[in-house]
């Protein structure tokens, strides 16, 4: 029988004896990785020139960024794997086929665009029982121990040591090594998943490690050089659901902006450093579970049923939890901090992938309009975030601001698979004409339109008045990517970013899949095959373009630069980002005094004949008031509290649609919609 994986002077068995019952199976289930190498399948040489062939397909076809990639990276995808199907008989073994595959599709520096690997190994992760993170001190990257996993336990290999050789290696090379094997769109991007690849491995995207085990060198808390022993383990990774599952709505599933290596990271530590977490949503999903059994003998066909149980689901979760605490809680997570005496909300969205974009962004506004949250001011955290559904992005920035939201517009390539897939598919109707002309006018790319139906961006409007900043770093990617920068273009608040830029990934994703069944559905026979032993591809079909003043400017390699950078500190890792979260307050302290923030309560209500408006204001001057999206008022307004009937105006029987804007010296600095 196979040794347990060692992590110093402990074993698996330890992690597992201390994990929370929600990830315990998971961890169980771990191995040493020459076990796991020894049990796995293997791909026949005809099979692994069917997986070559179909990259060629997806390439050549579809890859919206392949000119941008062979210019900025100097790189030749298709040649490569036109010489790698030549070559399938000389590679020493399955493995090594996959690491080509995985390199080809890395030198893109694109993480939208995936070569995923068979079954036997996509299910599976590689980990290390803790943690690093890098941090500056007078300037220079210095790297430590952030966490360790429950049930590791060392005398002296403890957060906050810090590293300084990495398997012989100085640490600061070994970053770029391991840097090296991801496919990160820019310097900063590459640096982030170089730190995250030295104790996590996806290996949905990524092949195993080439190493059994680790040596890391270290100072202990006393300097004192030091030096650890770890093996790898690798689990499977459970499966997550986030909403309804993608099988049963194509819409859904092709509005995907989502970083895969990096979502997989998310999982990752949520079972390893998070497991309240998976305890929480556990919690809440056997509640979901108990309302969803008790209407039994009723028709669930029936659309009002449907509707009946969906409600019961929704109030049961909400039962089952108290306070802050989210019904989503591996989406969201919030807390009130107070900085220099003034109190601010703090709120974390941890990933866009969901399914439903209208339980994403409900959430969020229940949680941002707890009593217990302060209206003054709103740190919204989306760091890590690797993206997910471009709805629930899109779709959140007008609870922020007053200004009507423009969703970014995407595009696709000008090939001649693009041009038969929108002849063939009813929703893809708005980028044909641009495609054929294409093929007379010589355009690179089709005209760009959005994904998110502007209405859907704009059908419930601004919910929150006071400043907003935003957190972001490196490995914000794909829908987040989108949301910042629908965030800065339209001007909503102040960016303070980690890092230097976003990940800068900013497209919409399609698997291999996904465009066999487009095709399908359209009655025409799919360019693509599907691939053995259940591996897959993904790729970047449609570039975004942002709006605004940066309008027409391209999401990818480029990214959303933030406002105001903030260097992480010591501090920072080992304690909740103290000084980041101080330093974002501070930004928003820093705005108030320059111009006092908005405070904007309003109410309407129908009285017999009459409508009435009620109103708390600070810093408004005037308000105009629309009902059916017709002027009816204007009013000056002074602050405080005020009450006013609207001039003139006999309320219709059916219900109507108000709309109360706010302005100071003519500009809108608030809004609020009600049907009344």
């Amino acid at each position: 029988m196979a040794s347990q994986p060692r992590y110093g002077e402990g074993t698996l068995s330890d992690l597992v004896s201390a994990a929370d019952d929600s990830v315990k199976a998971a961890l169980n289930s771990g191995k040493g990785l020459s076990e796991f190498l020894a049990s796995i399948d293997t791909l026949g040489n005809d099979e692994l020139k069917l997986i070559v062939e179909q990259a060629i397909n997806l390439l050549e076809g579809f890859y919206v960024h392949l000119p941008m990639k062979r210019a900025m990276h100097a790189v030749d995808p298709l040649q490569r794997l036109r010489l790698l199907r030549r070559r399938i008989g000389q590679l020493a073994s399955e493995i090594a086929f996959h690491h080509e595959m995985t390199d080809i599709f890395t030198s893109l520096r694109d993480l939208h665009t995936n070569y995923i690997l068979p079954t036997h190994l996509a299910q599976m992760v590689a980990f290390l029982p803790f943690r690093v993170e890098a941090y500056f001190e007078n300037d220079k990257r210095q790297y430590i121990v952030a966490q360790t996993v429950p049930g590791f336990h060392h005398q002296t290999f403890v957060p906050g040591v810090r590293l300084t050789y990495w398997n012989g290696i100085p640490i600061d090379r070994a970053v770029e090594i391991a840097a090296s094997y991801h496919a990160g769109s820019n310097p900063a991007a590459r640096h982030a998943r170089g730190v995250e690849g030295l104790t996590r491995r996806a290996m949905n995207v990524s092949p195993p490690p080439d190493e059994e085990w680790v040596v890391v060198s270290y100072e202990d808390k006393n300097r004192e050089p030091r030096e650890l022993r770890a093996d790898w383990t690798i689990v499977g990774l459970p499966p997550e659901e986030n909403g309804t599952s993608p099988s049963v709505a194509t819409e859904v599933a092709a509005a995907f902006g989502l970083d895969l290596e990096g979502d997989t990271f998310r999982r990752i530590n949520k079972i390893l450093f998070a497991q309240y977490v998976s305890a929480a949503k556990r919690k809440i999903d056997n509640a979901r579970r108990s309302a969803r059994a008790a209407p039994m003998g009723l028709d669930t066909t029936n659309k009002s049923v449907q509707i009946a149980i969906a409600q019961a689901e929704s109030e049961a979760a909400s039962n089952a939890v108290q306070g802050t605490e989210s019904t989503m809680p591996d989406v969201f997570s919030v807390k009130v901090v107070n900085v220099d005496g003034r109190d601010y909300s703090y709120l974390r969205i941890a990933t866009f992938n969901v399914y439903d974009d209208v339980a994403f962004v409900d959430e969020f506004l229940r949680l941002i309009e707890r009593p217990e949250m302060p209206r003054n001011g709103l740190i919204i955290d989306v760091r890590g975030n690797g993206g997910g559904l471009i709805f629930a992005g899109e779709r959140l920035l007008q609870l922020l601001t007053p200004r009507t939201i423009e969703p970014c517009r995407l595009q696709f390539i000008n090939t001649p698979a693009n041009l038969d897939l929108c002849r063939a598919v009813k929703g893809l109707k708005s980028w044909l004409p641009s495609l054929e002309r294409a093929f007379e006018t010589g355009a690179t790319f089709s005209a760009g339109y959005p994904i998110t139906p502007p209405e859907r961006c704009n059908d419930i409007g601004q919910r929150y008045y006071g400043r907003v900043v935003l957190l972001t770093d490196a490995r914000c990617y794909s829908t987040t990517d989108i949301f910042a920068a629908g965030f800065q273009d339209h001007k909503i608040g102040t960016i303070l970013g980690t890092d230097n830029n976003t990940g800068a990934g900013g497209a919409n994703v399609w698997t291999l899949d996904l465009i066999r069944e487009f095709f399908q559905s359209g009655q025409v026979s799919p360019p693509l095959l599907p691939l053995p032993r259940g591996g897959g591809m993904r790729v970047a079909i449609r570039r975004t373009l942002r709006i605004g003043d940066e309008a027409g400017t391209e999401l990818e390699d480029l990214g959303v630069k933030p406002d105001v950078v903030h260097q992480l500190t010591r501090s920072d890792i080992l304690n909740g980002n103290h000084d980041l979260i101080e330093c974002a307050a501070r930004l928003i302290a820093k705005q108030d005094a320059k111009v006092p923030g908005v405070e904007f309560f309003v109410a309407a209500r129908r009285v017999e004949t009459s409508t009435w408006i009620d109103l708390d204001t600070r810093g408004v001057d005037y308000v105009d008031v629309l009902i059916d999206g017709r002027p009816r008022d204007t009013r000056d307004v002074p602050a405080g509290p005020l009450s006013f009937e609207v001039s003139g105006f006999v309320p219709p029987i059916a219900p109507m649609r108000v709309e109360v804007r706010g302005y100071r010296t003519q500009e809108l600095v608030c809004c609020r919609r009600f049907t009344v």
